[in-house]
């Protein structure tokens, strides 16, 4: 059994509104939503085995704040009160607070707990362990092709840069007008090679042992738990990792925070997460996974519908 959770932005800030200016969002209400969350999974019997935070745990509006490291502080004491491990995935969210470079250094750098298991890039936050027999998670890195957090004038930087480029040639990169693939913004990024070519030997292996795979990530990679914005840049990438081996059952990710689910036509099931930030104060925004042999059950709570996930 695993928490999950998604895109909290947590600032000590007033409700504020979304870029496009029209969706609410509960910046100081989050925390105390999180909370919410973490008393329930304290008491959940069976027990859970970890929580899965799928990223955006901070808000982009700490940087300019100076409040950048104590919001992060504030998120990581309330999931520190759980006695499981936490996996974090990093969103944009992190990477406008934060370098890679000082991310390595936090919280939220949950790779160090899995040791070597993640490629040779230590800055690539990707990793993969068995929280139960025959289960396997696998946490990708949905920003390691991207301008955000990356040193400006590094080969990142640069090339992540080229890329976004090529796609997007709005003044405005965070702005799809127009675009033909209107995914190739600012906020999105994407898979390097190297991740590409290591996730695919998790998944090799995951095969051969006769493991079970959740994959979870901060930003979709199938556009049916999209909205044709909110997705990895080279999403078909990722995917034809996955479907060149039978071992994935689901692709968890946050992003975008309406939530979106879809099955695909190789039986994997990308579910999206609702968002908590854009949660009012007298609802919430997380569930609890129950994995079995040949289903999930997922358990939500406030705007999360539950649902049931077979194999």
């Amino acid at each position: 059994a695993f928490g999950v959770i998604a895109d909290i932005q947590f600032a000590d800030a007033e409700d504020g509104h979304d870029f496009g200016g029209c969706r609410r969002r509960y910046y100081r209400h989050s925390l105390r939503l999180l909370r919410e969350a973490v008393r329930a999974w304290a008491g959940e019997s069976p027990p859970i085995d970890c929580v899965l935070q799928l990223g955006d745990s901070i808000d982009g509006q700490n940087a300019g704040r100076g409040e950048a490291e104590s919001a992060l502080q504030q998120v990581l004491e309330v999931l520190g009160q759980l006695s499981v491990p936490v996996h974090h995935a990093w969103g944009n969210h992190e990477l406008y607070n934060f370098s890679r470079a000082r991310l390595v250094h936090t919280g939220l750098y949950s790779r160090a707990a899995g040791g070597s298991h993640g490629p040779a890039d230590r800055e690539c936050h990707a990793y993969h362990c068995s929280p139960a027999p025959r289960l396997r998670l696998v946490v990708l890195d949905a920003y390691d092709v991207s301008t955000l957090g990356a040193e400006p004038g590094s080969h990142r930087y640069l090339e992540s840069l080229r890329v976004l480029r090529e796609k997007n040639p709005n003044d405005d990169l965070n702005s799809p007008k127009g675009l033909k693939e209107p995914h190739f913004v600012a906020f999105n990024g994407g898979f390097s090679q190297a991740q590409l070519d290591w996730f695919d030997e998790v998944l090799k292996f995951s095969d051969e042992n006769q493991e079970k795979v959740i994959v979870m990530a901060h930003v979709p990679i199938h556009p049916s738990a999209s909205n044709g914005v909110c997705l990895a840049w080279n999403y078909e990438a990722a995917l034809a990792v996955i479907h060149a081996h039978g071992c994935v059952v689901c692709v968890l990710a946050g992003h975008l925070h309406d939530g979106a689910y879809g099955l695909d036509a190789h039986g994997v099931h990308h579910l999206t997460l609702e968002g908590l930030v854009e949660t009012p104060p007298e609802s919430n925004a997380f569930a609890t996974l129950y994995v079995y042999d040949d289903k999930m059950v997922l358990k939500g709570r406030g705007r999360i519908p539950d649902r049931v996930m077979h194999f």
